[in-house]
C-alpha cells in the first residue's frame, strides 16, 4: 500500500472492512462506508468501526445457538 495517496473505506456483506484506492472501481462484493483519507485514517477508522472480526454470518449463527 502507498502512502501518498487517498483510501476508502470498503466492507462486504459478512461486514469485513478493506481499504481500496479511491481512483480505483469499486470491486464486486464490496460497498463504501463513506470514510475517504490517507492510509493511516482509514486504518484508525477501520479499527473504531470493525470491533468483532468474525464474519457476519458466524457472529448471527452463535447468536441463535
Amino acid at each position: 500500500m502507498r502512502d501518498d495517496i487517498e483510501y476508502q473505506v470498503l466492507f462486504n456483506d459478512e461486514e469485513q472492512y478493506s481499504l481500496w484506492p479511491a481512483t480505483h472501481e469499486v470491486p464486486a462484493g464490496w460497498r463504501p462506508d463513506g470514510f475517504r483519507g490517507t492510509k493511516e485514517e482509514c486504518s484508525a477508522h477501520v479499527d473504531e468501526v470493525w470491533t468483532d472480526m468474525r464474519p457476519r454470518s458466524l457472529r448471527e449463527r452463535m447468536a441463535a445457538e
